[in-house]
């Protein structure tokens, strides 16, 4: 007789994980397994499998598993990667990057977990939102939020940066009291000493110093 209480499924916002309290034997194991999904239907018709957690059974029979139950019961396999709530996202050398080309206008919102290089103009009105890094190959002049999740190494550049807003982490840049001009050369945004600084041509300079 087939002890189907070995098995136990356990359904996350992510997908399905099957968990094996017991074993006898590999074959008691894909029995029991085979016993589950067979009263269960068709139920996980189509889920999201993530993982088989088992100490008891090595990798080429844990692979044996799920082939089993995508094969027979329709799931699909998701492998996911998992990392520390308060990690943050430290910058270019992640080398997670979204690339949209076009201008953005005024109401439209771009967000992504990486960093953010856009190929056109952020106009008045638009929000553009990244925890990595903000780079605009063309003008900014709406919102823009860079390391938004909380790094403050984050940059904000542009070719001319005359955003409405600029944030870097929970810091709010301060804008001029006085109009600056557009600076001929691209300008970079950074915290220094708890601050946000717009620099000119990469070149340390802040902007409007000569």
């Amino acid at each position: 007789m087939v002890n189907q209480n070995i098995i136990e499924f356990k359904g996350t916002k992510d997908g399905l994980i099957i968990k094996i309290k017991e074993y006898r034997d590999f074959q008691n194991i894909k029995n029991a397994l085979i016993a589950q999904f067979e009263k269960a239907g068709s139920f996980f018709a189509g889920a999201k499998l993530l993982d088989i957690e088992c100490p008891f059974i090595n990798e080429e029979e844990r692979l044996e598993l799920k082939t089993l139950v995508m094969e027979k019961y329709d799931l699909t396999f998701k492998e996911v990667i998992v990392e520390p709530e308060d990690q943050i996202f430290e910058g270019l050398s992640e080398g997670m990057t979204k690339f949209h080309s076009g201008t953005l206008r005024s109401g439209q919102v771009l967000a992504y977990d990486g960093n953010l290089v856009i190929f056109g103009d952020v106009n008045p009105g638009a929000v553009v939102k990244a925890n990595g890094n903000i780079i605009v190959l063309g003008s900014l002049r709406g919102i823009a939020h860079a390391g938004a999740n909380g790094n403050v190494e984050a940059i904000v550049s542009a070719h001319v940066l005359n955003p409405t807003q600029l944030r870097i982490a929970d810091i709010i840049a301060r804008s001029p009291d006085e109009k600056i001009p557009d600076s001929v050369n691209p300008e970079v945004a950074k915290v220094k000493n708890k601050s946000v600084y717009v620099e000119s041509n990469y070149n340390g300079k802040k902007k409007g110093e000569k």
